[in-house]
Formats: structure tokens, C-alpha cells, sequence
């Protein structure tokens, strides 16, 4: 992996990301438990009851091949940091996407075998 001759964007001193409310946010809904467990009809985004582990995978890489598409793109309009900003997420899409494609054929490697 090759760095970049652009240097990355300096931010603020006086800019503490603790305070952010974003991150605040983030912290709560993934370190305590009670926040993070939501009434079902409050949910923005529901998974189908009783969806299989295959087709959930299956969905999931449907997913982040859009997202790697969409990366891809804005890749390709912007120069310096934030291009190689940009193809560092569709680098890293296509990890995970290579990931859920790859169990995705385990169980097939068992039936198999």
C-alpha cells in the first residue's frame, strides 16, 4: 500500500471529537446496553422476521456492493486525500464483501463434503 505525497488535513487543536454530540451518540447506543435495545416499532430499519443466515448474507453483500459502488464513484470525482480517502472505503467494502461471500459458500462446502 502506497501513501500519499498529499498531506491529510489537520484538525482543529481546539476541536475535541469527545464533545461531538455525533460520537457521543455512537457511544451510547454501542457501550450501554439499555440504550442500545430499541422498541421494535421505533426501528428506522427492520430485519424480516425469521430471514434465514443465508439470505441475510446474501442481502448484506447485495448491500455492500452497492456501497462499494457508490464509493467507487465519488472516487472518481475528487482528487488527492479525498479520492485516496474514497478508495480506502472501497478497499475496505470489498473486504467485507469478500467476507460475507466467503460464508456464504461455507455451508455450501458442507453440504458438499
Amino acid at each position: 500500500m502506497t501513501t500519499s505525497p498529499y498531506p491529510l488535513p489537520e484538525t482543529p487543536e481546539d476541536h475535541d471529537l469527545r464533545s461531538s454530540g455525533a460520537v457521543r451518540r455512537a457511544l451510547d447506543f454501542y457501550l450501554k446496553e439499555d440504550m442500545s435495545t430499541t422498541a421494535p416499532d421505533d426501528a428506522l430499519f427492520a430485519i424480516k422476521p425469521g430471514i434465514s443466515q443465508e439470505e441475510a448474507l446474501v442481502h448484506a453483500s447485495d448491500l455492500l456492493r452497492s456501497a462499494a459502488a457508490t464509493a467507487y464513484e465519488s472516487a472518481s470525482s475528487h482528487q488527492g486525500n479525498h479520492r485516496d480517502l474514497a478508495f480506502s472505503v472501497v478497499y475496505l467494502i470489498d473486504m467485507a464483501k469478500a467476507m460475507v461471500e466467503r460464508s456464504l459458500q461455507a455451508p455450501a462446502a458442507r453440504a458438499n463434503g
